[in-house]
């Protein structure tokens, strides 16, 4: 009997060493594709003329490596009704620079890229923002009310239908926090939007807010189909859990007018924006 058990167990063990063999498993590849970091930033007291596109390719999945910088292409932009025109210098590291862009609120853009002998157009209207009136912090209104939650407050232009893009960045966190919002329910009034560390789902580790924490706060007026297209986004950053949809391809506004089955990734977007940071008491 000790013989037989003996041999089992041997056997047992070399049926385990046997499994760690690697093996390949296929993965789905995807064409390269631009890839356009458009965003033109009017951060309110300043002439907001200093402008970057940045422009580069994808990468596949698990691709380890940086993004690989696109040179060598033609990038303006056009006031749709002045007709200004906008031409951003290739820096030859995938940063296309002016330094003449000039913002008017509400006035429509048209940004055009030639890469590689296609064109690729995107349009968008340049939203303002209302002021921050106020920056606080507290402990009554976030999901544990014995933690700290910074609070913005802001009043709503009536009678104007208006969309929020929020980022929050504490000091040392590699990520910012990214929230939307739009005003069915406020308008015209008061608004009191907070924010509040939460549990790392992944390590169930929560680092929450301490005295002497600088959060950096940005608000950006943005249009509807921008605040669409980043509520997917964020949603779909947070992972696939079990009540969660499955992550798709999020197109932005670059559209390829060569070759529309080559399309862009990014968004091209023009908002008004206010920054401030709050330290934690």
């Amino acid at each position: 009997m000790k013989t037989y058990i003996r041999t089992t167990i041997l056997l047992f063990t070399i049926a385990l060493a046997s499994c760690s063999d690697v093996i390949d498993v296929p993965v789905q590849t995807a064409p390269t594709r631009l890839v356009v970091e458009a965003s033109i930033d009017w951060v309110k007291g300043t002439s907001g003329n200093e402008q970057t596109i940045r422009l580069s390719t994808s990468s596949a999945f698990f691709d380890t490596a940086s993004t690989t910088p696109v040179t060598g292409a033609s990038v303006k932009i056009t006031n749709d009704t002045s007709g200004d025109e906008f031409l951003f210098v290739d820096q030859n590291n995938g940063e296309y620079l002016t330094s003449e862009f000039v913002p008017a609120i509400d006035q429509s853009y048209t940004l055009e890229i030639i890469h590689e002998g296609e064109t690729y157009v995107a349009q968008e209207t340049l939203n303002s923002v209302t002021d921050i009136t106020n920056v606080y912090q507290g402990r009554e209104d976030g999901f544990d009310d014995e933690e700290l939650e910074i609070h913005v407050e802001f009043t709503d232009p009536a009678n104007v239908d208006n969309y929020y893009l929020i980022r929050f960045h504490k000091e040392g966190d590699l990520l910012p926090e990214l929230e939307v919002g739009d005003d069915e329910f406020v308008d015209g009034n008061e608004v009191d939007w907070w924010y509040e560390v939460q549990e790392d789902e992944d390590t169930d580790k929560i680092d929450v807010l301490q005295p002497g924490d600088v959060v950096s706060i940005e608000m950006y007026g943005i249009s509807n189909a921008y605040y669409n297209y980043m509520d997917i986004l964020i949603d779909q950053i947070g992972g696939v859990g079990l009540f969660q949809a499955t992550p798709v391809a999020v197109r932005g506004n670059c559209i390829n007018q060569t070759n529309a089955d080559n399309y862009a990734h990014g968004y091209f977007r023009l908002t008004e924006v206010n920054k401030t940071s709050y330290t934690v008491e």
